[in-house]
């Protein structure tokens, strides 16, 4: 299992986009990828649903936690933490 930190830069949190945007590069990736809201306390979501994304009440300045496990365990956490530090282009 592979974990990292981020946090979260837009000013609206993870909304509908860039939830969408977070779950459509998760199932790119063969690993079972669950994300939280470290800030918060939550409890681990899948990454892969848009749904469960939104329902974590993840905010600007919130700091969370990505988890993977598999074979591209590495390379899925990466691409996702590359993504949010990014803002996801907004």
């Amino acid at each position: 299992m592979y974990s990292k930190n981020v946090m979260i830069v837009n000013p609206t949190g993870l909304h509908a986009r860039p939830a969408a945007t977070l779950a459509t590069e998760a199932a790119k990736f063969a690993s079972k990828i669950e994300v939280r809201n470290a800030s918060k306390d939550g409890d681990f979501k899948d990454a892969k649903s848009m749904i469960a994304i939104m329902t974590s009440g993840i905010t600007q300045n919130d700091e969370v936690e990505l988890r993977a496990e598999g074979d591209d365990e590495v390379a899925a956490v990466d691409a996702l933490v590359a993504l949010i530090e990014g803002g996801f282009g907004e």
